[in-house]
C-alpha cells in the first residue's frame, strides 16, 4: 500500500523557495532544535553541532528548490545534517577499524537479567564511548538507520558497521554496569 506523505508546512516551504526570509526563519525555527539535537549526538561537541546546523540550514536555502515532495522536509533535512556530521567527523579522521584487519570472536550473549536503567546513565556511558563506537550507536539506535545505511553514510562495509555496532554495545554495557 502507498502511504501518502504528509506535508504539513507545504506553504512555508513554497514561500521560502521563493526567497521569503520570513518564511524561511519560521521553518528554521521549527526544526532548528530537533536538528541540533541529531548533530550533538553524533559530533558530542556543542560548538561544532551548532556550526553544522548552520551549514546545514544555509545549504537548505540555497538548495531548497531541489525539495521535490519525495519524503517529509524533516527527513529531507535530517538527512542532510546526518551527512554533514559524519563529512564533519571525517574531516577530523575519526576512523573506524575495518572488520577484514581485525581479529574478533563473536559469542552469543549469555542471558542478563533486565535492569531498569535511567536515561542520564545510558547518556553519560554513551558520551564515554570513542567517537567511531558513539556514532554508530547514534546512528543505529537513537537515528533509527540500519546497517545498510550506515555503511553508505560512513563509507564502510555492512559487516563493519554490524561487528562496530557489536563492540559499541558491548563497550557501553561495560561502561554502564
Amino acid at each position: 500500500m502507498n502511504n501518502p506523505i504528509l506535508f504539513t508546512h507545504k506553504d512555508l516551504i513554497e514561500k521560502s523557495k521563493l526567497g521569503d526570509r520570513k518564511m524561511q526563519y519560521k521553518l528554521y525555527s521549527l526544526y532548528v532544535d530537533a536538528m541540533f539535537n541529531v548533530s550533538i549526538r553524533i559530533v558530542k561537541v556543542k560548538e561544532d553541532a551548532e556550526d553544522i546546523i548552520q551549514d546545514s540550514f544555509t545549504d537548505v536555502f540555497k538548495h531548497l528548490e531541489t525539495f521535490k515532495y519525495q519524503s517529509t522536509f524533516g527527513s529531507w533535512l535530517k538527512r542532510i545534517v546526518v551527512n554533514k556530521s559524519i563529512n564533519y567527523l571525517k574531516v577530523k579522521r575519526i576512523s573506524l577499524v575495518d572488520i577484514d584487519t581485525q581479529d574478533y570472536w563473536i559469542s552469543e550473549p549469555e542471558e542478563a537479567e533486565e535492569k531498569q536503567l535511567d536515561v542520564g546513565k545510558i547518556k553519560a556511558a554513551i558520551s564515554k564511548l570513542p567517537n567511531g563506537y558513539r556514532t554508530i550507536i547514534n546512528l543505529y539506535l537513537i537515528e533509527g538507520y540500519d546497517h545498510n545505511e550506515i555503511g553508505d553514510i560512513l563509507e564502510i562495509s555492512v559487516s563493519t558497521s554490524k561487528s562496530q555496532y557489536h563492540r559499541a554495545k558491548k563497550k557501553l554495557v561495560e561502561l554502564i554496569n
